[in-house]
């Protein structure tokens, strides 16, 4: 059995076949410059375009050097990302998006870095070629979550980042679904850092995440990080109800000096506040929704994903099941022999 690599690069992708000839270029040329044994992984996230005839021509052309794996339907950036950890036996794992918006040539910089003790290694965009709305949307989201983790890196939106081996090991143990990578990661890491990267226009296609997506991400965000805004809402509750009492006895003494007349004059402001009091209840009812979602996702034990094929390693492993469809089986089998 051939020894195991020393950098695995994993690099999700859906629907990027214009880029991918030049992405596996310009990796296998960056993997090259680290003088280390390296395997790339291509986690094919149920593409609709060609990607995953490309990236099945390229693992068999690359045996040992890029491998293909192929999920049976699109399941998302941080599953997919997921699934190459699962497939990666690297003692460094650099994760790098297939947009090419960060360049491939900076993964020797991080892998440096990685060598010099660091469990995860971050990076800064610099001069970053996005619109205005994702620049302060990403400073928004890099604030909350620096003060929700207590971790001071800047760029958590950034996926070109390493992990030392026992930190993806750690994750891979983790079996919620609504997960942000770069945030569950720094929950095991005693030393990080972060470089400054490059980063360029995106050449081909469109962004993956559009509005919808990226309001996804911050409920994960939100909710795989902290139990704060339940507590917030608590607060709330506290500071309305105390509000509330306050109104009461103001509309009952003005009653009393000005008669029923005040009274009646002021039935539609009781209507407004009201109206303002019932809509804060969705929003709390909505906010605890989407935590009891997530704990009746996560209670249900179903695999994250399910890998359809692995191709391009040496070794004749290429069909075998993924781990995570394994230990589900195993947990099934326990829960049946409980009955």
């Amino acid at each position: 059995m051939d020894k195991s690599p020393y950098l695995s690069v994993v690099i999700p992708v859906y629907n990027e076949a214009a880029s991918l000839d030049e992405l596996i270029r310009r990796c296998l040329a960056a993997c090259g410059k680290t003088e280390k044994s390296f395997e790339i992984i291509l986690v094919d996230d149920g593409s609709a375009d060609p990607s995953a005839e490309i990236i099945a021509g390229a693992a068999n052309r690359n045996r040992g050097r890029i491998i293909g794996v192929f999920l049976n339907r699109n399941y998302g950036q941080h599953a997919a990302v997921m699934a190459g950890f699962e497939a990666s036996a690297g003692d460094v794992v650099v994760t790098l998006d297939a947009d090419l918006q960060n360049p491939p040539e900076e993964i020797p910089r991080l892998v440096r870095k990685a060598a010099k003790g660091a469990d995860v290694v971050g990076s800064i965009r610099a001069n970053r070629c996005d619109t205005l709305f994702r620049r302060l949307a990403s400073s928004l989201i890099n604030k909350w979550v620096q003060k929700s983790t207590g971790v001071a890196m800047h760029d958590y939106g950034c996926m070109l980042r390493a992990y030392r081996r026992h930190i993806v090991d750690a994750m891979l143990q983790c079996h919620e679904r609504s997960t942000f990578i770069p945030v569950l990661a720094n929950t095991f890491a005693r030393h990080t850092a972060e470089i400054e990267v490059g980063h360029q226009a995106r050449c081909n296609g469109d962004s993956k995440y559009g509005l919808w997506q990226l309001i996804s991400l911050q409920f994960d965000l939100m909710t795989c990080m902290t139990a704060f805004p339940l507590r917030l809402l608590s607060i709330f509750g506290g500071i309305v109800s105390g509000l509330g009492l306050m109104l009461a006895g103001y509309i009952l003494v003005m009653r009393l000096i000005h008669g029923d007349v005040w009274a009646a004059d002021g039935v539609f402001t009781l209507f407004a506040v009201l109206f303002v009091f019932i809509g804060a209840q969705f929003v709390g009812m909505g906010l605890m929704g989407e935590y009891i979602g997530r704990i009746y996702n996560d209670v249900r034990a179903r695999p994250r994903y399910f890998v359809r094929q692995i191709v391009g390693r040496k070794e004749p492993a290429d069909r075998r099941p993924c781990v995570q469809t394994l230990r589900s089986a195993k947990n099934n089998k326990a829960h049946l022999k409980a009955l």
